[in-house]
């Protein structure tokens, strides 16, 4: 894989195991990041990457400009490789190693984005918006983004729609609080 725009674009980032993991698309990333800076400016904002996997969503975003990002992953070999990949870049990684869900509650600091890409069938999206809710760590005026293939329940739980693109058929939804 390889980081798509900013200072780090260009360069390599190892992806763990596909049985594993599923990295986001570079399409996807792509997109992901140019619909997020036509919302918000990057600068002095912070990006949680739950379900990190080879980290290259905050590995983006560190790249495009945000101060700071903290990765969670559950699997150690994964989470070995995740870090590997911050030390290539010569970034100090922020990894908490264990399940997202548990770590959350620990978590002191406010992010502006949170990205929620857990393996598909899993089946804790609604547990996951649910106890971002509960740990209030989404600053006042952050954005959740959801990867997902099936429907997440987000409204019942009090997040609104501001955006939603399908990539062969996945989606990525922006929401707020």
């Amino acid at each position: 894989m390889i980081i798509t725009a900013g200072i780090h674009k260009g360069r390599k980032v190892v992806a763990p195991d596909e049985n594993i993991v599923r990295p986001t698309l570079s399409k996807t990333r792509e997109s992901v990041f140019n619909v997020l800076f036509s919302m918000i400016d990057f600068e002095g904002k912070f990006f949680l990457d739950m379900f990190a996997g080879s980290g290259i969503m905050g590995l983006e975003a560190l790249s495009r400009g945000f101060l700071g990002a903290v990765a969670m992953e559950k699997h150690p070999k994964v989470a070995r490789i995740l870090s590997e990949n911050y030390q290539n870049l010569e970034i100090i990684p922020n990894i908490l190693i264990g399940d997202s869900l548990k770590l959350l509650p620990r978590i002191t600091r406010k992010f502006d984005v949170i990205f929620i890409d857990p393996p598909y069938l899993s089946g804790i999206y609604e547990e996951t918006l649910e106890k971002i809710k509960e740990t209030e760590i989404l600053n006042q005026d952050g954005i959740v983004i959801l990867e997902h293939v099936s429907e997440v329940n987000w409204e019942s739980l009090g997040y609104k729609l501001i955006k939603q693109k399908e990539y062969s058929k996945k989606f990525v939804t922006f929401l707020s609080l």
